[in-house]
């Protein structure tokens, strides 16, 4: 008997509007960051009718699809060329993300070295500049 084909999970990513602090609308002193409201009386907390809602587990992705780029690729950071070696055997899972502090020339070394790995770069161009005389 064949076994059954898996179905192949649709990466969809959900889109929320943030979730506002309780009474961020009303005073410019309370900022909109998301704080969990926990007086003793307060609507939000209790879940009134006509309140915003409070995060909860149910609006987070799914476990299989949860990390994954509009790409199609998860993203891995790497501060190094030697780091790329880490993803040879899969990348085409897993695309390098040059870390924000590595410099110029490493970044350049590490883009090359992701070229003849045939490795995919989130940030390829970034702070690189091209020779103008050459």
């Amino acid at each position: 008997m064949v076994a059954p084909r898996k179905t192949r999970v649709p990466v969809l990513k959900k889109t929320k509007k943030d979730f506002c602090r309780f009474n961020s609308d009303r005073f410019k002193r309370v900022k909109p960051a998301w704080r969990t409201p926990h007086g003793i009386d307060n609507r939000m907390r209790r879940k009134f009718r006509g309140n915003r809602p409070l995060p909860q587990i149910g609006y987070g992705s799914d476990r299989r699809t949860k990390f994954i780029r509009p790409n199609k690729f998860k993203t891995f950071v790497v501060h190094n060329a030697q780091e790329l070696d880490l993803l040879m055997m899969s990348h085409r899972k897993y695309a390098a993300e040059v870390a924000a502090a590595v410099g110029q020339r490493t970044r350049a070394l590490i883009v090359e070295r992701a070229r003849q790995l045939d490795i995919k770069v989130t940030n390829e161009f970034a702070r690189l500049r091209r020779e103008e005389n050459e």
